[in-house]
């Protein structure tokens, strides 16, 4: 009789699960490609044309958000942290991972890194992460055994105790900037002298804006995780690029 094995964790988002976290996003694209395209022979000229046009755009920033998150989540380097020795070259010692209802960081450093000393706290809070695309997420992907829950002004982490805190597409889901600077003040606090603050974004920016239009501006431009890590006592290291969309940024509490 053989003993059964543990299912294994399911695998980091893709476009699938992209889609289906936010599905009435591209419900409504779609419906602005169909609704501008069947309401077009029914217009004058120009308002006509306006509406194809219209429905063109809709449908060009549909097909250029969807690809773009199949380069990022289905085909980069992102979850294989090939990237991750540029900015913690002796690895990430005892670490922290934060997330925001969807935890995707945590298993990935445990399989790079394995032996090493790891808390995974999630700062889930309806109130305060409030995009859909996060409920549903939830809802797909609970979180993993163990995970311990915060809030961005309450880690149940010991001070000084990490060598590496990871935020991987967890801090943009703070909207309110208290909240942001709460999170970064308690990173500090549990960073190790020396420790590092490792950051993954999208950062709101041109080429993100080229592919994800109106979307990016869910997206915190560069200067705001700059002016967080400032305000919080960090300091910039490094930083690099993943699949020339998202930035993973190096911070670093000094040395006392």
């Amino acid at each position: 009789m053989s003993t059964p094995t543990a299912a294994p964790p399911p695998r980091p988002s893709g476009v699938r699960e992209v889609l289906g976290y936010n599905w009435p996003l591209y419900a409504g694209g779609l419906s602005a490609v169909a609704g501008g395209l069947a309401l077009a022979p029914r217009l004058g000229r120009v308002p006509a044309a306006l509406a194809r046009t219209g429905a063109l755009a809709a449908a060009a920033l549909l097909a250029s958000s969807t690809a773009a998150s199949w380069w990022v989540y289905d085909r980069s380097e992102l979850y294989s942290l090939d990237w991750l020795t540029a900015l913690v070259p002796d690895g990430p010692g005892d670490h922290l991972v934060i997330s925001t209802g969807l935890d995707e960081a945590s298993h990935p450093l445990r399989l790079r890194y394995p032996g090493k000393g790891q808390t995974v706290v999630d700062l889930y809070d309806p109130a305060l992460t409030t995009e859909g695309s996060i409920r549903r997420a939830r809802r797909r992907v609970p979180p993993r055994p163990g995970t311990l829950p915060g809030s961005p002004s309450r880690l149940p982490v010991a001070t000084r105790s990490q060598d590496t805190v990871f935020a991987v597409f967890a801090a943009h889901e703070l909207r309110l900037a208290p909240d942001r600077e709460a999170l970064f003040a308690e990173i500090t606090r549990t960073l190790r002298p020396g420790g590092t603050l490792v950051l993954v974004e999208h950062p709101r920016d041109r080429a993100n804006t080229a592919v994800f239009g109106p979307g990016a501006w869910h997206f915190m431009p560069r200067r705001e995780w700059l002016r967080l890590a400032h305000g919080a006592g960090l300091h910039a290291v490094t930083e690099t690029r993943i699949a020339n969309l998202v930035t993973a940024f190096a911070f670093r509490r000094s040395a006392e």
